[in-house]
């Protein structure tokens, strides 16, 4: 998420408040074509790079999770979400599981919970949501960066940490909510691109990134290089019911600013082939 990803500011195209878009971490401004090198990341197999285990580490990086989730569950911040989670957003929530009585999840981008307090808060409210929400099932867990420490937390919490990295391509077979604040553009044009069909765009919640806000930023910030990198994004903009939650407190704007629910809408085959997938 955003600890674990380059960012970009145009200062020389500003709105009436600061808007920061987050670009691929392997990005350069120069390269010709950047839907091109999506479409050549293929899915490999994974493990975290370190290879020791620390107990004492496991052991504080477990206990400093329980204290950010105690810390979320009693905020205000929480009750505003969850009164949204079952009021707004959950006017969607049977369309999207359909027969099904649960979806899973999949978390990608978490970033490095160990080091940063951003994607502590954000796991903080994946497992709160899953404890208080009865349509949550099962969650998976993705970022390059995890740590075999991080990975034996996230277990012990009750994630499943893939050993696939799937460049964000995972098909909604199945309902299924796919959780990425502050991930990069180009991980959600990933998504998309795979699941570019109205029987899979159907069976998606996307919990991440304003669409909105990159239609605005595009559109004020024409010369700006995320324009490249969000066809899908600004593509699905038309057949996407979004649904913005509120920060309400600065303690949780770093890691939840410009956050959105994301429901897509039945659409037709020929309004996919609007764009190359």
């Amino acid at each position: 998420m955003a600890s674990s990803a380059k960012t970009l500011t145009n200062s020389n195209c500003t709105t009436d408040e600061d808007w920061t878009v987050v670009l691929p971490r392997r990005g350069r401004q120069k390269r010709k074509a950047p839907e091109v090198k999506i479409l050549e990341e293929k899915q490999e197999p994974w493990a975290p790079t370190d290879s020791q285990t620390d107990p004492g580490r496991e052991t504080a990086l477990m206990q400093k999770m329980e204290r950010h989730i105690s810390k979320i569950e009693n905020s205000q911040f929480y009750q505003t979400f969850r009164d949204q989670v079952e009021t707004s957003v959950l006017d969607y929530i049977p369309k999207v599981l359909g027969s099904e009585t649960t979806m899973q999840m999949v978390i990608y981008g978490i970033g490095s919970i160990e080091l940063y307090e951003p994607p502590c808060l954000q796991l903080s409210i994946a497992m709160l949501m899953k404890r208080d929400f009865n349509w949550i099932g099962s969650i998976e867990v993705f970022d390059p960066i995890i740590s075999v420490t991080e990975s034996h937390v996230l277990e012990a919490l009750g994630c499943s940490v893939m050993s696939i990295n799937e460049h964000g391509k995972r098909e909604a077979l199945k309902p299924t909510m796919f959780f990425m604040p502050h991930c990069e553009a180009e991980l959600y044009c990933n998504l998309l691109r795979a699941n570019w069909k109205p029987n899979l765009l159907k069976n998606m919640v996307l919990f991440g990134n304003s669409f909105e806000a990159y239609e605005q930023h595009v559109s004020l910030c024409k010369t700006s290089p995320v324009m490249y990198l969000v066809g899908h994004i600004l593509a699905a903009r038309s057949f996407t019911n979004e649904v913005k939650i509120e920060t309400v407190s600065d303690d949780y704007y770093n890691a939840f600013h410009d956050s959105s629910w994301h429901f897509f809408s039945p659409v037709h085959e020929t309004e996919l082939q609007l764009i190359n997938s």
